[in-house]
């Protein structure tokens, strides 16, 4: 397949831009509510989130690029991108839920949902595309430690 870059763009820049509203979701809780929180032994420094889901988000938009690109094969199209989106969508919610809301329960029965739309997508863009799909591995796995991550500040807090 020929490379597009204006393709290439639009499918890295749409899930960083989902990230980029995610943050701006958090960016008040992040330093007043967040830091009264009881967290586990595990909960990594603040500083570690934003490299890690800038990261993720280019792969996924590396991903979503890969199965754009073999968008004529794909019989429903439409639906691949339906999940994405909605995947998309999800990731955000949490954000909102957690930080904005400040509602850890409903942050934690989000999130579990979020997995299983996550491992969907995954599952659809590995039968376009092995690299498309496999690229999503990282993000399930961040978002499976943000899961056992949630669970337990919801318990210790809630």
């Amino acid at each position: 397949m020929k490379f597009n870059p204006i393709a290439f763009v639009i499918n890295l820049a749409i899930p960083l831009a989902v990230g980029a509203l995610g943050s701006v979701l958090t960016l008040t809780s992040v330093k007043t509510w967040y830091p009264t929180l009881a967290k586990p032994a595990f909960n990594p420094p603040d500083s570690i989130f934003p490299p890690v889901w800038t990261c993720i988000f280019i792969l996924m938009g590396i991903s979503a690029y890969l199965v754009w690109q073999k968008r004529a094969q794909i019989a429903h199209f439409p639906r691949t991108v339906a999940v994405y989106a909605i995947q998309l969508v999800l990731n955000l919610m949490w954000s909102f839920l957690f930080f904005y809301a400040k509602s850890l329960g409903a942050a934690l029965f989000e999130i579990v949902f979020l997995l299983i739309v996550i491992v969907i997508n995954a599952t659809m863009f590995y039968k376009v595309d092995k690299t498309a799909g496999l690229l999503f591995i990282p993000y399930f796995l961040w978002v499976c430690f943000a899961t056992v991550l949630t669970y337990s500040i919801f318990s210790l807090n809630g």
